[in-house]
């Protein structure tokens, strides 16, 4: 029994560990997105199939990055090994939707990483890189 919960606890924690380094990358693009949709404020609004693989691409890119920054794991696998691969991208993105809720709410414009969808898709991108290079 006490195993299982270790092994638990240990799925946990990596989850929580992946889900809070994607979501502090995420922000990162936020700001950059924010900052340029500033300069350019006459942009035309991009197709959303074309917006989901530029997302993914430059999560992609991310996660590369992160594994030449951060070349190991950034906790011990768990017996659960591959579970942060859905379920932290699933965690981000919902965080990313409800950062986007609080700016609106707020009267500001959110960015496009700031939904589910856009969120979900760019912290993928970071997860499958990281999951691939990292086993």
């Amino acid at each position: 029994m006490e195993e299982f919960l270790a092994a638990l606890l240990s799925g946990l924690l990596e989850i929580l560990v992946e889900v809070f380094f994607q979501v502090a990358i995420e922000a990162i693009v936020g700001l950059i997105a924010r900052s340029v949709r500033n300069l350019f404020s006459e942009t035309s609004a991009v197709s959303p199939s074309l917006a989901a693989i530029g997302y993914l691409l430059l999560g992609l890119l991310a996660g590369g990055l992160s594994v030449l920054l951060i070349p190991h794991r950034l906790v011990p696998p768990s017996r659960i090994h591959g579970i942060s691969l859905l379920v932290s991208p699933l965690l981000t993105g919902l965080i990313m939707s409800q950062v986007g809720a609080l700016l609106r709410r707020k009267g500001k414009r959110a960015v496009q990483i700031e939904s589910f969808a856009y969120g979900f898709t760019f912290a993928l991108g970071v997860a499958i890189i990281r999951f691939a290079y990292l086993r």
